[in-house]
């Protein structure tokens, strides 16, 4: 993160406003732009939304959770929580 002086970007009023709430102190602003969803970039989020629709096919066709944990590495628990999430 980027330090920089208020007093050298905003305008005179502006920081006087500021300096009333928050006088020389560290103050962060956040960005405007919005948050991109978990795994949208990195192409993770549709990975583990096919694999979990997989799992949910082979539980209807008879396939046990015991069986499905095994075959993707993953706890029983985990593996409920994908067949009955909606």
């Amino acid at each position: 993160m980027k330090y920089k002086n208020a007093a050298e970007i905003l305008p005179e009023s502006l920081l006087k406003e500021l300096q009333t709430y928050i006088n020389g102190d560290i103050l962060y602003v956040p960005k405007t732009h919005s948050k991109k969803e978990w795994g949208s970039l990195s192409g993770s989020r549709p990975y583990y939304q096919q694999r979990n629709q997989e799992i949910r096919e082979k539980w209807h066709t008879g396939v046990s959770i015991d069986m499905l944990a095994n075959q993707y590495g993953l706890t029983c628990s985990t593996i409920k929580k994908i067949i009955y999430q909606r």
